[in-house]
Order: C-alpha cells, then sequence, then structure tokens
C-alpha cells in the first residue's frame, strides 16, 4: 500500500518572505519614482489594532502628500537597499534555501506609464538577486506587492483603467527578460483577494472619482486578473521553465453553527474568496461571479481578448496564513472573529491547526504545488541586559506551525515552500510602524526611524537555522 510521506522532502524551500515597500526605504533614490505606499501614514494617535490602511480619496491623497515625510515609515523601511549585502547575508546565516521579497514596479517604471525602463533600478535587483543565488537562496518574486507608481492612481484612477493591462504587461516583459537566468518563481500580484482592507494599496482607485466602489473595486480585479494571464503567457514564450503562481490571504470562515443559512453565507464568502484563484488555476471566470455580480447590481467589461488572457493558468498556488475566521448564529461575518486568540496588541491571534486545514482546502481544490507564503505574528519587544531578543513565544508559533504543515504533506498535500514572514523586523502593513515585530532578527529603529539600525539575532534566528538544517526534523 502507498504511504504517504512523513517529514519534509529533499528540495523543500525553507524561505523568509518580505516585501520591496517594507524595508527597503531610499523611496527617492536610484530613480524610484512615488508608489502608493509612500503615503501609507503612521497614525500614533490611534489604537494599534485601529491603524489599518482604508479608502482613500482626492482630497486625503493631497493632505498627505503636504504632511511632514516623518510620518511614512515605509519611505526609509529598514534601509535594506543600502545594507542588501549584509542584510542577505545574515539571513543566509540561517541556512535559508529561498526568499521571497518584491521588485518595486515604481524603481523599475517611476511613472508607470513610462516607455523606457529606470536602469538604475534593474541593476539594484540584478545586485540583490546575484547576492541571493550566492548565499544559496532561491528568489521567489512577488510582481506587485503594493508598490504601484501613484502616478498610476492620479493619472488613470488605478487598475480601473484597462490601460494599467498594458503597463502591468510592460514592466513584466521587462523584468522577466532581464531576470530571466535568475529568477525562476513569480507570484504575479499579492494578496489578490484584499480589495477590502487593502484596497487603494493593491487597486490604486480614489474613490470620490467612482459612482460605485464596490462596483469598481470588481472590474479593477477583473483587470488585474486579465493582465495576470496576458503577463503569464509573455514570461512562458520568454522562459519556458518560468513558474508562475498567484496568491491569497487566507481570509476563509468555518461556521460554528448547525443552521444551513449560515453554512450558505459562509460558503458564498469562501467563494469570494477564492475567486481570483479560481480564476488564475482554471482560467476562466466562476459562475458563481456572475451570480454575485446580478445580485449585487453590478455590470462588469468583459471582452472576448480578456477571456482568452485568463486562459493562461498558474503552476502552484501561495497564500497568506494568520488566522481563521469562525462565524457564529449571532455574529454577521464582519465580526467573525480568530479561532485562538493568542491576543496580540494588534489583536491578532493565531490558528496552527487552521494552517494544515487551508493546505489540505488548497490541494483538494485545485491539486496544485501549494506553498505558504507568508506566516507568522508581530510583537512588541526588545533587547534584554544581554542585547539579545529572547523570544520563546515566537519560537513556540511556527514549531506549531511547522508541525502543522509537516502534517499536512503527511495527508499528501504537495506543499513545495515555507516562509515565515518578515524574518528581519521590518515596516508593517497595515499599521506602518516598526514597533510591531516579526522577525527572527531585530533591527534598532523605532516607529519614527530613531535608532542605530544594527541588525541582531534574536534567539529564534538560532532555533530556524536549527530545523532549517535539519529539514523540519528538529523543531526543539
Amino acid at each position: 500500500m502507498k504511504k504517504n510521506p512523513d517529514s519534509f522532502p529533499d528540495g523543500f524551500l525553507w524561505g523568509g518572505a518580505t516585501a520591496a515597500n517594507q524595508w527597503e526605504g531610499a523611496w527617492q533614490e536610484g530613480g524610484k519614482g512615488m508608489s502608493v505606499a509612500d503615503i501609507n501614514e503612521f497614525k500614533a494617535d490611534l489604537a494599534p489594532e485601529e491603524r489599518i490602511n482604508g479608502e482613500m480619496s482626492s482630497k486625503n491623497l493631497e493632505l498627505l502628500l503636504a504632511k511632514d515625510g516623518n510620518r511614512f515609515p515605509k519611505r526609509r523601511g529598514i534601509d535594506f537597499y543600502h545594507h542588501f549585502r549584509e542584510d542577505i547575508k545574515m539571513l543566509a546565516g540561517m541556512g535559508l534555501t529561498s526568499f521571497r521579497t518584491s521588485i518595486s514596479w515604481a524603481r523599475i517604471f517611476p511613472n508607470g506609464d513610462d516607455v523606457e525602463a529606470n536602469e538604475e533600478g534593474l541593476r539594484f535587483y540584478d545586485e540583490v538577486f546575484d547576492e541571493m543565488i550566492k548565499n544559496g537562496m532561491e528568489p521567489l518574486v512577488t510582481i506587485s506587492h503594493y508598490e504601484m507608481p501613484l502616478n498610476l492612481c492620479t493619472s488613470y484612477n488605478g487598475w480601473l483603467s484597462r490601460e494599467l493591462i498594458d503597463f502591468y504587461t510592460r514592466y513584466c516583459k521587462t523584468i522577466f527578460e532581464r531576470y530571466s537566468g535568475k529568477v525562476r518563481y513569480w507570484i504575479l500580484m499579492n494578496q489578490v483577494n484584499c480589495i477590502d482592507v487593502e484596497s487603494f494599496n493593491t487597486l490604486g482607485i480614489l474613490s470620490d472619482r467612482v459612482e460605485n466602489l464596490e462596483e469598481a473595486k470588481y472590474q479593477a480585479l477583473h483587470n488585474q486578473l486579465v493582465a495576470s494571464g496576458r503577463a503569464i503567457g509573455i514570461g512562458r514564450h520568454i522562459n519556458p521553465d518560468f513558474k508562475f503562481g498567484c496568491m491569497l490571504s487566507y481570509r476563509n470562515a468555518f461556521s460554528a453553527s448547525d443552521r444551513s443559512e449560515i453554512a450558505l453565507e459562509v460558503v458564498k464568502y469562501n467563494q469570494i474568496q477564492f475567486y481570483g484563484l479560481d480564476v488564475a488555476v482554471r482560467g476562466e471566470i466562476p459562475s458563481y461571479m456572475y451570480r454575485y455580480y446580478e445580485d449585487h447590481g453590478m455590470e462588469i467589461a468583459i471582452s472576448d481578448q480578456d477571456l482568452k488572457d485568463i486562459a493562461n493558468t498558474v503552476d502552484f498556488t501561495s497564500f497568506s496564513h494568520y488566522r481563521n475566521r469562525v462565524v457564529y448564529d449571532d455574529e454577521s461575518l464582519g465580526e467573525s472573529r480568530a479561532v485562538r486568540e493568542t491576543a496580540s496588541a494588534w489583536g491578532w491571534g493565531y490558528d496552527a491547526v487552521g494552517l494544515r486545514y487551508a493546505l489540505n482546502e488548497f490541494y483538494e481544490r485545485y491539486h496544485l504545488p501549494v506553498l505558504v507564503a507568508e506566516n507568522g505574528k508581530g510583537f512588541k519587544e526588545e533587547p534584554s541586559e544581554d542585547g539579545i531578543v529572547h523570544d520563546p513565544y515566537r519560537i513556540e508559533l511556527f514549531r506549531e506551525h511547522i508541525v502543522q504543515v509537516r502534517e499536512a504533506i503527511h495527508d499528501g498535500v504537495d506543499v513545495i515552500g515555507y516562509y515565515p514572514w518578515g524574518p528581519i523586523d521590518l515596516v508593517s502593513c497595515s499599521s506602518c510602524e516598526m514597533e510591531k515585530r516579526y522577525g527572527f532578527i531585530y533591527v534598532d529603529y523605532d516607529n519614527y526611524h530613531n535608532g542605530t539600525g544594527k541588525r541582531t539575532p534574536k534567539e529564534s534566528y538560532y532555533w530556524y537555522k536549527k530545523v532549517v538544517e535539519s529539514n523540519g526534523a528538529d523543531l526543539e
């Protein structure tokens, strides 16, 4: 009788994940243009759980552009731009076999609609990928991770304009040709289902320039999926060995009710979460979306060429996993909460068994290799008197999750990689602060970039090194 493997396979991608806008800095250097991330403001006057990115109007954008630059931590990041060699060497010291980061679209095409690419930006990523490869790490590159050139928002209203399909595919063609011998794994769009919680960052729509914001968001998402399919076709022509993936934020819900009405509500909610990946894997618009558009009075422009473009499908699936949701009879989906709340200052809990559930769900739905593109939790922490951050809570969190990844492999799921989020401290995506620390490496900056910038391995750094060296066998 065939038996499923009960350990991590040879060649498993032990990685770490970051995004250019959260660690790169140098927002006005090297020919880089302004991106949507450069106006993500740290809101110190709000409670931690309220520091989230929302919609953006023209008026709000105007006000943000007039504010003191010290309020925008992503403009500085952790200055990876000037420290990438030492940072990559330190990350490689954990034995990582892969590393996920993004290319800043605004560093390659500063305005987005430029005819020629910025050579200085292209050279920077040449050096970054060369350094990763030299240190034994396979690059996994996110093409669009909340780094759209701001000009595409102000001049075109973001992805609502079909012109962005051409701008994005020009960008993709440029980087595919440039990095063909260096990058094999590509994620086309980061968390394509986050059009509600990261709406402006991912879609670039100014809310006061549309009459029906929800319809505009779904038209913009459709345009993104068309652009992704078209880019896959271009990429396969350039290098047949490229591997393309689509990424979701795992936000699916569980029903804790025995009422069929609640269970059906959860099914429909989860369909919307899977929509982008259903298109990317199956190469067609799922029938449930046509019903959704009809029920919500939306008219989405879909051309015959669009249907041909989305027929280019991905090679693997991926998702971020931070927590799961449960829906009760007396709660709406909007109030659903994490299954396990070991609550942080930001109200985030975690559910390690939920990760195994998600991996099984993805593999059963798609039968494609799957990787965990992000996983982790932010903590407030400072070095102890010995200068080290002692973080047994982080070790325990990752131990629990890695055990469940191994169990999913034993279930028969083809898991190809695991990427803890922010293996080095960086600026938080949603709350725009350094205080929310995810890393195995401590970076001495506060929310206002005060500090030395010194990098210091945390206790968990040495633990994860041992995990990787043993290919997941030693978790103690």
